[in-house]
């Protein structure tokens, strides 16, 4: 008996946090991040306010659990992106991903509040950015790698500096986007950067085909 209730009380736990992260992040989006209180959060999913802080001791682990599931959502997003066989995949996954930012603007806002927390090498978002970043860039330059062995791509090319090239536009049209209060059009620009790297990048033969 103990094993499938501790079972089910882990599951329990686990969709309570999900709930309150949803909260969270509609709060944040409606109110602001600094208008919010844990008081406000607690009484939409129906917790007192000790109750949440066993989840959830502070504001900041809430934003910091948001950005944390931000990364998951785009890494996701990326793993089920599918191009043609002739496409060339890197750029279309990444494009992918900026219309998935772009489907959900409260994350972009929330996302460039704890970017700038991390920047304190003391803060606990600090790590998680260094550790994701490597990650992506990473999966961005094994990307590229295929499609240069799939013939699509120049071989010729410093790919790793081009996977930092692209998260420093992807990042930066972010921060653009909330200091215009979202007239900036993010995605456009998404696509006419991805469309200009293509227009060096690709071989004879090759396409980039963003939908």
């Amino acid at each position: 008996m103990d094993g499938p209730t501790r079972r089910g009380s882990y599951a329990v736990g686990i969709e309570r946090r999900e709930r309150i992260l949803d909260a969270a992040m509609t709060r944040f989006a409606d109110s602001g991040y600094s208008r919010t209180s844990l008081a406000d959060i607690a009484r939409d999913v129906g917790l007192t306010g000790p109750g949440l802080k066993h989840h959830f001791p502070t504001k900041q682990h809430l934003l910091l659990a948001i950005a944390e599931r931000r990364f998951d959502l785009s890494h996701a997003r990326a793993l089920s992106s599918a191009s043609a066989e002739d496409s060339v995949e890197s750029l279309r996954v990444m494009y992918d991903v900026a219309r998935f930012y772009d489907s959900q603007p409260q994350l972009m806002e929330l996302f460039v509040l704890v970017s700038a927390e991390a920047a304190d090498p003391t803060n606990a978002a600090h790590a998680l950015f260094a550790a994701r970043y490597e990650r992506v860039i990473q999966e961005l330059v094994d990307g590229f790698e295929r499609d240069v062995e799939a013939g699509r791509l120049r071989p010729d090319r410093d790919y790793r500096a081009l996977a930092r090239e692209c998260i420093a536009v992807a990042d930066g049209l972010q921060l653009q986007w909330v200091l215009s209060g979202g007239e900036l059009d993010f995605l456009a620009l998404s696509r006419a950067h991805l469309e200009r790297l293509a227009a060096d990048l690709l071989l004879p033969g090759a396409r980039l085909d963003l939908g």
